[in-house]
């Protein structure tokens, strides 16, 4: 299988909470729309250092990370962050790794929002179909 992107927008949680309790304009909600790498072997959504500022996402621990090489190297959890694709969403705690070159989406993500990589055309779809289900 070769690498499979998808575009996902990341958005702020707590400027969409500051919005909808009108605190500040919708237009003022950071977000960024990027092309994401789809990494199933991944955990979580991974950005780099540049996103987070964008994003204005706090750091909020910071950890150590096995990357897929097996090098471990220092990263930081974020404050949520709400991740979109098409017209479904998730929120997660993301992962910022400082020189990250792209942005990684990764499996609990991927199943929050009910996504598989198609086997035969590599691309994101839905598992069910157009539906999202949500599974308890």
């Amino acid at each position: 299988m070769g690498r499979v992107y998808t575009k996902i927008t990341l958005k702020n949680v707590g400027d969409e909470t500051d919005a909808q309790r009108g605190l500040i304009r919708e237009d003022e909600v950071r977000s960024i729309t990027v092309k994401a790498v789809v990494d199933t072997g991944a955990s979580t959504v991974v950005i780099n250092e540049e996103l987070r500022q964008k994003l204005g996402l706090a750091k909020m621990e910071e950890k150590r990370y096995r990357l897929a090489d097996g090098k471990r190297v220092p990263g930081w959890r974020t404050e949520p962050v709400d991740i979109r694709w098409k017209d479904r969403s998730c929120t997660i705690r993301a992962v910022v790794i400082p020189g990250a070159r792209r942005v990684l989406l990764g499996a609990i993500p991927l199943e929050d929002m009910d996504l598989i990589v198609h086997p035969r055309t590599q691309e994101v779809v839905g598992a069910h179909g157009d539906e999202q289900i949500y599974w308890l």
